[in-house]
């Protein structure tokens, strides 16, 4: 007869995964602030992937929409790769601010607990003025990326929804028909870059600031 795992211990087991985790790397000398610090150059690294994703899907766009003959199936794969690509280019980006947010969590809590310890009042009022510090830069930072992730599902619907056009009305007219979408979805594109472009100003000056 098969051990069943309760329900109440699974939940523990991985609820308690990241402690664990930290605990391990603390032994080494690896503090949460340097796994924080690694992983938001992670973020930074999936958002400047992203960008150029993103635009790769646009210059195919670009290419669909100025078609001048040959083989239209062929056109209309590559425009279907790279809305695959986007999609889980956009994936990463959200996995890699998730995990982020995880050991930024698990930061500010340890910070905020170990204050109590101080014994030395100026030392602990310097110390939580930096925890503040710390914060208010992250918070913005987090909004930053948090911006720039909500611009990527407009264009992923609507790479989507011409793609799936396109697979079903592989004709000329139907390029014709999405001309008007293009507009669109090129202004969302270079939207979507700027504020990836300014996520990334503020990842670049949260590193700085941390190793500083």
């Amino acid at each position: 007869m098969k051990k069943i795992i309760p329900t109440v211990f699974l939940f523990t087991l991985l609820t308690g995964c990241q402690s664990a985790y930290y605990a391990a790397w603390e032994k080494v000398g690896v503090e949460k602030r340097d796994i924080m610090v690694d992983r938001v150059e992670d973020a930074k690294e999936s958002q400047e992937d992203a960008q150029q994703q993103f635009s790769d899907a646009l210059e195919q766009f670009t290419h669909l929409m100025n078609y001048d003959g040959g083989e239209l199936q062929d056109v209309y794969e590559e425009l279907k790769d790279q809305y695959e690509e986007s999609n889980q280019a956009a994936a990463e980006v959200t996995k890699r601010i998730n995990k982020v947010e995880s050991v930024a969590d698990a930061l500010f809590d340890e910070w905020e607990t170990e204050l109590d310890k101080y014994t030395n009042d100026g030392l602990r009022r310097e110390s939580a003025s930096k925890l503040k510090d710390t914060q208010r830069r992250y918070a913005s930072l987090v909004k930053s990326m948090r911006k720039a992730e909500a611009k990527m599902d407009p264009v992923l619907s609507a790479l989507q929804d011409n793609v799936l056009y396109l697979k079903h009305n592989l004709n000329a007219t139907a390029i014709g028909a999405l001309q008007s979408e293009f507009n669109g979805v090129k202004n969302d594109i270079n939207q979507l870059i700027a504020e990836m472009n300014n996520a990334i100003k503020e990842s670049n000056a949260f590193i700085s600031s941390m190793r500083d």
